[in-house]
């Protein structure tokens, strides 16, 4: 099912690749929204607040990971795009040791470190026992999401994206599954979503892994080969650390607004807690789209195609904003209903807040939606340290302003709301300066060259 991506008609080449990666992520947020939908219906609004809470930490201990993973997998890509199929082995195997030691340091970590991070999040007195009982079963799973991400990215980077989205099919009906019975027939509450998603990351981890290792038998390792290679460790450790940086600071943004956000109050914290899963939700498909057109890109730099990656840079922001703008009008006309998936009608204080940040999130989905590209093109052409850039300027004028704009009364908690956008488009507008840049230097040749006969520096 692999998928070569330098030949063919570009448009329909990246959407084909990325629908299943689409739809598999909408998947994986089934997990945790799934959690939220009964936890907030059938337990109450402090078993809802303490599930919302533990999402933005395992959004950002996930977003390690999965960094890491995203950024071995752009070596992967390139490897292929280059048909080095010897070097795209050594890169699995040093990848692998390196992002599974640094799985079992971070699992090891949070386990011990599990209250001061509560406290760092400042979590109200009355759900803290609820919350920490979620987050240390939850805590069990992360060894199954480095498994599912590692070989999700090492199947994408060569063109498989109908395998991991099978595997979490799966998984997100067993999920559903379970969560129905632990928390709705057994009255196992809290403890019981949490155990009903860590079954199911086992599920896809290790599916994924048996697949891939019986289906790609030239990815197995074997004790007699030699897999050392001058500076192959440095450039794995290179993209995946880089990327692990902007995918983690992105998410330890969200995670110090999230402490903002628990100073409010139980009410803001609900209505944060299910708004936040919509819009997670909504904007996954250009998240995705953006990670599919990254492949694509290294695919082809690997290919030395960089006329067909400057078209493919067109169509990509082309796709983007018709996405963009699609989602934005759905999340701000139906913000009421979709809130009311996940909250009680009588809750009308936090139906309120949640369709206001939904109104002002939703309307901005081109921001974040430009923003995500930016993120896959520089990281395909080897430049992720400028996705690191962006992130920081995105994330940090999202905590700045949150933090300024929420102490002042006469705005209060909409101010957080109202720092997300403007933080995406300042870093898009310092994205697209810098691709201008680029496009003027014929150093790279990958923005400007005239044909596909280019040599990559």
């Amino acid at each position: 099912m692999e998928k070569c991506l330098t030949s063919g008609k570009i448009t329909s080449a990246m959407l084909r690749f990325a629908v299943p990666m689409i739809i598999g992520d909408l998947l994986q947020q089934l997990y945790n929204i799934v959690d939220t939908l009964i936890v907030g219906q059938f337990v109450g609004k402090n078993a809802l607040a303490a599930v919302g809470s533990s999402y933005t930490l395992m959004t950002f201990l996930t977003s390690i990971l999965m960094g890491m993973c995203m950024g071995s997998g752009t070596v992967f890509s390139l490897n292929f795009g280059e048909k080095n199929a010897g070097r795209l082995k050594k890169s699995i195997y040093t990848s692998f040791l390196l992002i599974f030691a640094c799985t079992v340091a971070l699992n090891l970590a949070v386990f011990f470190l599990i209250d001061p991070i509560m406290h760092f999040l400042r979590i109200p007195a009355e759900i803290y026992n609820l919350t920490r009982s979620y987050l240390w079963i939850i805590f069990w799973g992360i060894g199954a999401t480095f498994l599912y991400n590692f070989y999700a990215s090492l199947l994408r980077s060569i063109g498989n994206s109908v395998t991991p989205l099978v595997f979490l099919g799966i998984s997100a009906v067993l999920n559903v599954g379970l969560d129905l019975l632990f928390v709705l027939t057994f009255q196992w509450g809290v403890a019981g979503a949490a155990i009903a998603t860590v079954i199911s990351q086992i599920v896809s981890g290790a599916g994924i892994m048996i697949y891939t290792l019986i289906r790609y038998p030239e990815f197995r390792i074997h004790k007699n080969e030699e897999f050392s290679e001058p500076g192959l460790l440095k450039e794995i450790s290179h993209f995946s650390f880089m990327t692990c940086i902007q995918q983690s600071i992105m998410n330890f943004g969200i995670l110090m607004v999230q402490g903002l956000i628990n100073s409010f109050g139980i009410i803001v914290m609900a209505a944060f807690a299910a708004a936040v899963k919509i819009d997670s939700f909504a904007y996954m498909p250009l998240q995705d789209f953006g990670n599919a057109f990254s492949i694509f890109i290294a695919q082809n730099y690997g290919a030395n195609q960089f006329k067909r990656i400057k078209r493919g840079i067109q169509s990509a922001f082309i796709i983007i904003a018709l996405f963009s703008v699609t989602i934005s009008a759905v999340v701000c006309i139906f913000a009421r209903p979709l809130m009311l998936i996940f909250i009680q009608p009588q809750e009308t204080e936090v139906m309120s807040i949640g369709m206001q940040y939904l109104w002002i999130e939703g309307a901005c989905y081109l921001g974040i939606g430009f923003l995500f590209l930016f993120y896959g093109l520089y990281r395909a052409i080897r430049k992720p340290g400028m996705s690191v850039v962006l992130t920081i300027i995105s994330l940090g004028t999202r905590v700045i302003l949150a933090y300024i704009l929420s102490a002042i009364p006469e705005i209060g908690v909409i101010g957080i709301w109202l720092s997300v956008p403007t933080g995406w488009f300042l870093a898009d507008a310092v994205g697209m300066l810098y691709y201008h840049k680029l496009k003027a230097k014929p150093i790279l040749e990958v923005l400007a060259a005239p044909s596909d006969s280019a040599a990559r520096t």
